[in-house]
């Protein structure tokens, strides 16, 4: 039985209705006029703008402060959780319990996390900035994990303590070294997540520091520039790479067990 052409359609009048918006950002910051609105011509110039705004160079360098050790953090102690519900724990109310931050509105965690921290008196910075976003990202880690954690093969596990070595070996060089591409996908994720992430880092970064999307939020409060469609083209340039990365780390870990079988 055939196929209706016309099903294809509501499938790409919905990827056009997605991704229309950013074909038309990245389009714009490329206009050689001072408008957002009207395309003038093609030119660099808004990019090498940026260069030269300090206030923008610094949220970057906030941005990735905050996003690298976060994701550092998120993804040790993912891969901790998600070894530890797989492995020593069958609770259906842990694994809730786990993801639930991920799950949380944005708002609700990172008014939570603001009274906790005034509740414990910590002062805030990027410090704290990063701490929250481990946090937020932990749960999407361990979810990757433990994805990948039900296609690892606990035979080979079983064989290295029959052979006498310790759980820490056993994890180092058996679980470990399998769940690898997980790890990754799950570190990419997280990274992708504090990159963009805005309404926790407002909440707990404090007054000093600005990270880059609360930079470009108290721009576009002025109107958008054609220099704010540009850096928007950057993120959203390191952001697609960065999932896509995490993608292909996940397949090729679907991949290894076919290949050892």
């Amino acid at each position: 039985m055939r196929r209706s052409r016309w099903l294809h359609v509501p499938f790409w009048a919905t990827y056009v209705f997605l991704y229309a918006p950013i074909l038309v950002l990245v389009v714009m910051s490329f206009n050689s006029g001072d408008s957002a609105y009207t395309y003038e011509g093609f030119s660099l110039e808004w990019y090498g703008e940026l260069a030269g705004d300090e206030r923008i160079m610094s949220g970057v360098v906030n941005t990735l402060i905050v996003a690298t050790g976060s994701t550092v953090i998120a993804t040790v102690l993912g891969t901790m959780l998600a070894v530890g519900l797989a492995r020593h724990s069958r609770s259906k109310t842990l694994d809730a319990l786990a993801l639930m931050p991920a799950v949380l509105p944005d708002l609700v965690l990172a008014i939570g996390l603001l009274l906790f921290y005034g509740l414990i008196q910590l002062t805030l910075g990027l410090y704290s900035a990063v701490l929250a976003h481990a946090l937020f990202s932990m749960a999407f880690v361990a979810a990757v994990v433990r994805t990948r954690l039900t296609g690892a093969d606990t035979s080979l596990e079983e064989a290295s303590r029959d052979l006498g070595a310790g759980p820490f070996t056993t994890f180092m060089k058996i679980t470990l070294p399998q769940l690898a591409p997980g790890i990754v996908a799950g570190a990419l994720l997280a990274f992708t997540l504090s990159l963009d992430e805005f309404v926790i880092a407002y909440f707990t970064i404090g007054n000093h520091e600005q990270t880059l999307p609360i930079v470009i939020y108290s721009m576009i409060r002025f109107g958008v520039t054609p220099k704010i469609n540009a850096l928007a083209a950057i993120l959203l340039l390191v952001s697609f790479t960065a999932v896509i990365a995490g993608q292909r780390m996940t397949k090729i870990g679907e991949r290894m067990p076919r290949a050892q079988d």
